[in-house]
Formats: structure tokens, C-alpha cells, sequence
């Protein structure tokens, strides 16, 4: 059985990279993703950032614009230097827009965003909990009043509502006590690229056992992880794109064989099986170089072409 017949996988849009990425390759790789049967597209959110990096959003609405069918998310925003109200607003816009397809996905983020943003990090968890909230509430009811320890509303109102009902988040974070907040918090949730496969191995066991205490079936809740990789029939030139993406994009030339995948179609396909052996119920592929390419190559390896 073909691995795209046994879990749905994601491809990441062209959005972050060493090198500068070209909008025909962003449009590219959304629409051959679409015909391919992907069933959704991803980004990730590096405002700041010593590399070529879109914003989440205008990316995602590019390709909305381009596509018809795929879904759209990011994984994962930074909730807490954002402005829940701006986010409620952005995100209802993006999946109104493009039909009901928006995946958001969210993130307590690491200490570096708060000095960045000159945002407090007191009480981020606490915060993050409200603007969860307080989002939800925006999308779902007429009118809000919220008052609360850091976001007061009274009796406001978005100028649009999502399509979805609800329109879904995912969490993207992976301490074990973050982990278990996704069972009661989140729709999904997704292991960062950046995470280790033990961490994803030891992460999703966690994850089941809270949502099965918080009465949620974990067969019906997305399990992803993303994976940073790259597929070539000469091992030796998937493994110098990819040592060279955690080199230089993530300053971790480890995390090529701690986090990475790569090697020929026949060594990736394996790897993937791994992947859902553990756990996984949804994979986000995520090439890092020759994306024109690669994502023809990640789709034979899923058993899809076309």
C-alpha cells in the first residue's frame, strides 16, 4: 500500500532558505502539490531572520490565490508577541478567502522572540491560554466582551468570520507539559522540524495518554511532525543539501541526522514508515532545496504522480 493510502502528508511552500526564492517557485510548487494530492501546504513564521524568510500570511494568501483545493496553514505563529485581535482578523480573512482551507497553528515560542518582539515573557503561558480563547470567541460569536488579565473587549466584533466552524489550530510546541495542553487546548499538533525523531518518538505517547484522559480519541486527532528533507538517488548530494540547511539555516549541523531525513526514494520511503510507526497520522514534508524538484520526488515517494 502506497504511504499517501495510509496517512494524508503535507508539502511546505517555498517561504524559507539560504538562497532567494523566486515567486514562480512558490506558485509551482502550490499547484503541483495540489495536483499531486497533497492535502495541505505549510510555513513557518521567522520575521527577523538572518535568511530569506516570507511572512506566514501574504505567502499563504499568494497561494490561495493559486490553488483551489489544498489547505493552508503555518506552524507554527508565535502567539504571544501577536495581537489576538490582529490574528482572530488575519486568519477569518485568509480562510474566507480562500474557501474554508486555513490551518493555524500555534506556539508559546523561546525567549528569543520576546526580546526580539519587546514583549514580557511573564505570564506567557497565561497569555497564550487567552488569546486561544479570546480567538475562538472573535470567530465563533457575534459580539465579545472579554475582560481579562491582558486583552479587554467590550461588545466588539470582526469584520469577518472563517468559513469553518470550527476553523482549526494546532500546536506546534514539544516541553511535555506544551505537549499535554495540545490534548485540551488544540485541534492538532505538529512536532517542530527542528525537534529530534527520539523527541517526536517520546512526545507522542505523552500526547495520546492526555487526550485520552481529556476524552478525546487520538486516532481522530492529528499527529504530525515536520521533516526537513531531501531525496536524490545519490545519498551523498541529499545529505550535503540538508547538512547544509541545518547548517545554515538552523546553525545545527547535527540535526541532520537527529532530525533530518534524506537519502534515495527507497532509504526515505523506510524512514517515513518509521514515522508512522511511531505515531504519526499526518507527515509534513519539508524540502530544503531544488523545491521544483523535490516535490516530484516527495510525491513518487508517497505513492503519488501525476
Amino acid at each position: 500500500m502506497a504511504l499517501a493510502d495510509r496517512i494524508p502528508f503535507g508539502m511546505s511552500l517555498p517561504h524559507r532558505s539560504p538562497d532567494r526564492i523566486a515567486p514562480d517557485i512558490v506558485r509551482n510548487v502550490a499547484q503541483r502539490a495540489e495536483a499531486l494530492g497533497f492535502r495541505d501546504l505549510w510555513v513557518t513564521e521567522n520575521t527577523l531572520d538572518h535568511v530569506t524568510s516570507f511572512d506566514p500570511l501574504t505567502v499563504l494568501t499568494y497561494a490561495a490565490a493559486v490553488t483551489s483545493r489544498i489547505r493552508l496553514g503555518a506552524s507554527v505563529l508565535v502567539l504571544p508577541v501577536h495581537d489576538p485581535r490582529m490574528v482572530a482578523h488575519q486568519w477569518a480573512s485568509l480562510d474566507a478567502l480562500s474557501g474554508g482551507r486555513a490551518v493555524m497553528g500555534v506556539g508559546i515560542g523561546r525567549p528569543f522572540h520576546y526580546t526580539e518582539f519587546e514583549v514580557s515573557p511573564e505570564g506567557r503561558v497565561g497569555r497564550f491560554r487567552e488569546q486561544v480563547s479570546l480567538i475562538r470567541a472573535l470567530w465563533s460569536q457575534e459580539k465579545v466582551t472579554h475582560d481579562g488579565r491582558f486583552y479587554h473587549l467590550d461588545n466588539a466584533r470582526l469584520g469577518v468570520r472563517p468559513v469553518q466552524h470550527p476553523l482549526p489550530i494546532w500546536m506546534g510546541v514539544g516541553h511535555p507539559d506544551a505537549v499535554r495542553r495540545s490534548a485540551a487546548l488544540a485541534d492538532g499538533w505538529m512536532g517542530a522540524g527542528g525537534s529530534t525523531t527520539d523527541d517526536f518518538r517520546r512526545s507522542v505517547p505523552i500526547l495520546k495518554q492526555a487526550l485520552e484522559k481529556a476524552g478525546r480519541d487520538p486516532a481522530k486527532y492529528p499527529i504530525s511532525k515536520r521533516i526537513f528533507m531531501a531525496v536524490d538517488d545519490n545519498p551523498a548530494k541529499a545529505r550535503a543539501d540538508l547538512h547544509r540547511w541545518y547548517t545554515e539555516v538552523y546553525h545545527n549541523p547535527d540535526g541532520t541526522e537527529t532530525s533530518g531525513l534524506y537519502g534515495t526514494p527507497e532509504q526515505v520511503a523506510a524512514r517515513l514508515e518509521e514515522f508512522i510507526a511511531m505515531g504519526a497520522n499526518h507527515l509534513l514534508l519539508n524540502p530544503v532545496a531544488n523545491h521544483a524538484e523535490q516535490v516530484e520526488a516527495c510525491a513518487a515517494v508517497i505513492g503519488r504522480s501525476g
